[in-house]
């Protein structure tokens, strides 16, 4: 062996030191470094080899090799003039080179071991048998599941030949003539039965390297088919389901035949096995397109599509789902719905509808539609008011939302657990209106029915009472109202006791309070009460870019109400009523995609530009006012207008300047974009 020392007790050493001990061709005679606590030092000392803390000491050890790993080129130095000629000094650099094959060594080793810690691993845990053989028939694998089925050990048989195990094996066979062989059984010596399948192995080149079997016990294997039948007997009773069903179903294959229907089916369409089995899937339709080839092309279910179906011309609802196994399509199941049998149903539904929106608010801040400038503004002007106790005003045209804001504001508040009632000031007679705000005590007038009345705000007490139409009110139900909001309190028709409320009012209205007030149809003190939180919701003209949000939300809507299945619209379809001005706002703009979807044919599922209404395209669209306006004196007015008419010139030409933006105006003239919409609104421009 070669005796060898090694200078330098760091992390080279140590590395060189551990290389070195794991070697039977080299004998380690000696360790040096001046430290003797040095990681180095330690380690040879666990392993009993002599350590020096000058190295000099080691020549006298006969050495063959020394290992200089002090990285201190005059310590090589030194060494090299005073080692012996026979000795080979092996330097810093050469010493790392070896550290770095040791570790890589070491990574290669860990990597194999835990390859074949994970392959062991895998035919350990399989519940089959696993032998395999190589080309002279001896056995070079052998798992767990072999043990048992065997009950013999692992140690015992690896190395062995096949025929001392299994003496009737037929991977001898297999081998020699290169065919596999499937489920064969076999007994072994123990009498133990087994059911197994032999395969051989082949290299790259197509050469015979040997053969494998996997095997089950044959009591096991009797199992797996009885479970198998189990699972043909909840096919049965599956089926048996199915038949018994009072859903009308029916199934077809990947190409549309009839596969199975249920008697429920027949009862519905007035057709029999024999007419619907293995005929195509629109043998049952008098009127409208097959679902089914629908789902089969595009793999998708649709839902709530009016048919008629049958020699009965029976109108029934029917829903579709793709038959999917593996990411494969089998085929569709269809179900149909007599429409006869849940009208009841849908009419009861449609008054409890009735009487929940009567009870609470409906809608929250996702079902306002619309990402324009002219209405990003609004919107967070209501999230802010819905976090306080403000009385909000909401100003626009009709038919733009402004109770679908209500609800909103409604629902983001801290109230949206109580009650938000809604009154149509204009809706109720001038002579019942008080009586309907306020409540009467009995006897209050004729008719008044015993023990009196709870008004609104009493009903709508510690939520939120929404009064539309709020510029429509009598001059003495103003000044009614002006104390509520004022005191808190309301006082009954007949009555004379005050009743605290608390309640949060949101007004609404699409009339110029400020010419109503200067008109003298509405108080000024109430509009003051009214107006700390104005919100102007912008009419459709004005936000057109959101129109195809609008339509597509519409259209979703129109679809559960009509139950109808219109996708989409197209972008010519939107184009067209792009050109229009929508005096009646969204209220007009779902009338209208109302009245297309109703005259659309069953088997068209997108709005497109036929279908929308010629007419639009005759009103003209309203041009704003982007011309240069002239200013000057005009004898005869007083300051006050002439100020407001030069103040409107001003505001009119900042908008033609930034093209129509109401941001950048606002920003260029140093105001608010609410105070912008305020102006523009006072001045109607």
């Amino acid at each position: 062996m070669q005796k060898v020392m090694i200078v330098g007790g760091g992390v080279g050493g140590t590395t060189v030191l551990k290389l070195l001990s794991e070697s039977e061709v080299f004998s380690i005679v000696c360790m040096a470094d001046t430290n003797e606590s040095a990681e180095g030092m330690l380690a040879a000392k666990e392993r009993r080899i002599p350590t020096v803390t000058n190295w000099s000491k080691g020549l006298d050890w006969d050495l063959d090799i020394i290992f200089d790993t002090t990285g201190d080129p005059s310590v090589y130095k030194k060494i090299k003039r005073d080692m012996d000629d026979q000795t080979i000094l092996i330097p810093g650099s050469v010493a790392l080179i070896m550290t770095k094959l040791f570790e890589e060594k070491n990574r290669l080793i860990n990597k194999l071991e835990n390859t074949s810690a994970k392959m062991d691993l895998i035919l350990n845990t399989t519940s089959e048998g696993m032998v395999v053989i190589d080309h002279e028939g001896f056995i070079i694998m052998f798992n767990d599941s072999a043990e048992r089925a065997s009950d013999t050990k692992r140690e015992d048989v690896i190395g062995r030949h096949i025929k001392d195990l299994f003496p009737s094996t037929g991977l001898l066979r297999v081998m020699e003539m290169n065919k596999k062989e499937v489920n064969q059984e076999i007994t072994l010596t123990n009498g133990m039965e087994l059911i197994t399948t032999r395969i051989p192995l082949v290299n790259a080149d197509k050469e015979i390297i040997g053969a494998f079997s996997v095997f089950r016990n044959k009591t096991e294997a009797v199992q797996l088919a009885e479970q198998i039948t189990d699972l043909k007997e909840i096919q049965t009773m599956l089926q048996a389901i199915i038949q018994s069903s009072d859903e009308a179903i029916s199934v077809v294959d990947d190409q549309g035949r009839g596969l199975l229907i249920n008697p429920a089916y027949t009862r519905i369409t007035g057709l029999t096995k024999n007419q619907v089995i293995g005929k195509p899937a629109s043998i049952d339709i008098y009127e409208g397109d097959s679902m089914h080839m629908k789902v089969l092309q595009t793999k998708k279910p649709v839902r709530g599509v009016n048919m008629r179906v049958g020699p009965k011309h029976k109108e029934v609802i029917v829903n579709v789902a793709p038959i999917i196994v593996d990411g494969c399509l089998k085929g569709s199941v269809g179900v149909i719905h007599d429409v006869s049998e849940i009208q009841a149903l849908t009419h009861e539904l449609n008054r409890a509808r009735q009487i929940i929106r009567t009870l609470q608010a409906k809608y929250s801040f996702d079902d306002i539609i619309g990402a324009s400038e002219e209405m990003k503004l609004p919107i967070e002007q209501a999230k802010l008011s819905a976090r306080t106790p403000a009385t909000v005003l909401l100003r626009g045209e009709s038919g733009t939302g402004k109770e679908l804001f209500a609800h909103a504001i409604h629902n983001a508040s801290d109230r949206k657990f109580n009650k938000f009632v809604r009154v149509n000031c204009a809706a109720i007679s001038e002579s019942l209106l008080e009586s309907e705000l306020f409540g009467y005590d009995e006897g209050a007038f004729t008719g008044a029915s015993r023990g009196g009345k709870v008004g609104f705000f009493e009903e709508a007490n510690q939520g939120s009472i929404f009064l539309d139409e709020i510029g429509e009110l009598p001059a003495n139900i103003q000044a009614k109202l002006l104390r509520v909001l004022q005191e808190r309190e309301i006082i009954r028709v007949g009555g004379t006791k005050p009743i605290p409320i608390n309640v949060r009012v949101i007004a609404a209205t699409n009339i110029n309070l400020e010419q109503a007030i200067s008109s003298g149809s509405f108080r000024e003190d109430l509009y003051f009460r009214l107006n700390r939180m104005p919100i102007f919701i912008a009419p459709l003209r004005k936000r057109k870019e959101d129109l195809k949000e609008l339509a597509e939300h519409l259209i979703h809507k129109i679809n559960q109400e009509y139950g109808r299945n219109i996708e989409g619209i197209t972008a010519d379809a939107i184009h067209k009523m792009q050109i229009y001005n929508w005096p009646g706002n969204v209220r007009e703009l779902e009338n209208i995609l109302g009245r297309a979807i109703i005259f659309m044919k069953l088997n068209e599922t997108i709005i497109d530009i036929q279908h929308i209404p010629d007419f639009i395209e005759e009103v003209p669209l309203k041009q704003e006012k982007l011309m240069r306006p002239s200013s000057g004196y005009v004898s005869g007015k007083p300051l006050s207008e002439i100020i407001d008419q030069y103040e409107a010139e001003i505001i009119q030409q900042a908008i033609y300047t930034h093209n129509g933006n109401k941001t950048l105006t606002a920003k260029a003239l140093g105001i608010s974009v609410r105070n912008l919409y305020y102006k523009m609104e006072k001045f109607e421009l």
